[in-house]
């Protein structure tokens, strides 16, 4: 990719809503991040929240208790903002249920953004241990969609 095209790409995410672009040629991939302090606002409360347990002793042995069982499974997150599908077409089969074994590349839904299907694909292989959306439900960048272990 030339360095004109890749400073319009530039241009273009940092003037728009967008805040993640990637972009795959026969040249290679480029991925460009808009930082903003929106995403640092959402993880500070978190940080703060998981210090106030740690200030009593307490409260310490089940928060170390709990983080193991929070990482034993991947999530799935949300590539878009956009309305989420488990299924081709509303009558279709969904394109996995919990329980299923998936293999990394391969469709488990469908996010519907500006009136585009986007296939969301699998990032890991393993077991759907939950799906966290329902069908039609309007999801946001990063939001869970699936744990897989």
């Amino acid at each position: 990719m030339d360095l004109r095209k890749l400073k319009t790409l530039i241009d273009l995410v940092s003037d728009s809503n967008v805040s993640e672009l990637e972009i795959t040629e026969a040249e290679g991939k480029v991925r460009i991040v808009k930082s903003s302090a929106a995403p640092l606002v959402m993880q500070q409360p978190a940080v703060t929240m998981a210090a106030a347990p740690a200030a009593t002793p307490a409260a310490v042995a089940p928060a170390v208790e709990a983080a193991p069982a929070v990482q034993a499974s991947h999530a799935v997150k949300s590539p878009m903002v956009g309305t989420f599908y488990r299924s081709a077409s509303p009558g279709a089969k969904p394109f996995v249920e919990v329980g299923d074994a998936v293999k990394e590349g391969q469709t488990i839904c469908i996010i519907e953004a500006m009136k585009i299907l986007n296939e969301i694909e699998a990032d890991k292989s393993g077991t759907v241990r939950k799906i966290m959306c329902e069908n039609g439900q309007a999801v946001e960048y990063g939001q869970p969609l699936f744990l897989i272990d």
